[in-house]
């Protein structure tokens, strides 16, 4: 990786973490659903923008639009609004280090649904490790000696199970010859139209009070700069560092999460939340086979 793929993915990193931290905010002022609409329809709204600016021509293909309907609701309908419903319950830096086990569940789905991603004896190791961190997270909760819902944890981990089928749905998408930030605005564009009637019948958002301007600059950072701006950083990355590389991403979103509330809005996490977090990054270094390679070398 060069020093600007370094830059990008450490940018990459404040962007996702900060994900968690301005959902933490705007939850003070609006309910879940209501949160994903407006994230999706503003950050859809700013990638059209850039669309137009670079002269990019929008799919009409019937097969496009299918295929992404499916990536929108693996990727973000479902996800996104597990982990906002969590985060009405949990601090935000414990769904960031829950959001991290992402890499584990993918694992698992690629090699039960795939040919040629196999699970290797050092990935089977990091996921044992993963899992082990998980188990002291949701453990305590699970059998009462914390007061954290569990339910809360356990849409947090159903969002990441989700991230993983959209991994593996998403090898659909590359014969499809989109650019990346198509590929971003058409999954932001279908979510809204999922979305909108659903918060609708739901929340019914005309009927809340008007939001306060920290809300509505948190909405603002969380679609512009969590979303849109994320996005584009995130498929540059993709081409340039590849995706063994952009894992590492990973490692640092909960440090930046947890560094952001920590800071703001003054969280403290739990000693087991910590423990919990060294297991699981410990297994996502086995599952990034660097440290393996290392001692074959």
């Amino acid at each position: 990786m060069t020093l600007r793929d370094w830059i990008l993915l450490t940018t990459l990193s404040f962007l996702w973490g900060g994900t968690f931290f301005f959902v933490r905010v705007a939850l003070d002022d609006l309910p879940p659903l209501t949160l994903v609409l407006a994230r999706v329809v503003i950050g859809s709204a700013v990638l059209y923008a850039v669309l137009r600016a670079t002269g990019e021509s929008l799919p009409r293909r019937r097969e496009v639009w299918t295929t992404l309907a499916v990536m929108a609701l693996l990727n973000n309908i479902i996800p996104f609004s597990l982990i906002f419903w969590g985060q009405t319950a949990i601090p935000a830096g414990l769904a960031a280090i829950l959001n991290a086990t992402t890499p584990l569940f993918s694992v698992i789905v690629m090699h039960l649904f795939t040919t040629d991603e196999r699970a290797t004896p050092g990935k089977a190791a990091g996921v044992a490790l993963g899992f082990l961190g998980v188990v002291v997270l949701v453990g305590p909760a699970a059998v009462g000696r914390l007061d954290t819902p569990l339910w809360a944890l356990a849409a947090c981990l159903a969002a990441t199970l989700s991230y993983a089928f959209s991994g593996l749905w998403g090898r659909r998408i590359k014969p499809l010859a989109l650019t990346p930030t198509v590929t971003a605005w058409l999954q932001l564009t279908i979510t809204s139209l999922v979305m909108a009637p659903l918060v609708g019948l739901v929340d019914r958002p005309w009927m809340l009070p008007m939001p306060g301007a920290a809300a509505i600059a948190a909405v603002l950072a969380l679609a512009i700069l969590s979303t849109a701006l994320a996005y584009i950083i995130f498929f540059r990355l993709l081409a340039t560092a590849g995706p063994s590389n952009l894992l590492l991403v990973t490692f640092l979103i909960p440090v930046s999460t947890i560094l952001l509330t920590g800071l703001f809005l003054g969280e403290r996490l739990a000693w087991t939340h910590v423990a919990g977090m060294a297991l699981i990054g410990l297994g996502l270094v086995a599952i990034d086979g660097r440290v393996w390679r290392l001692f074959r070398g």
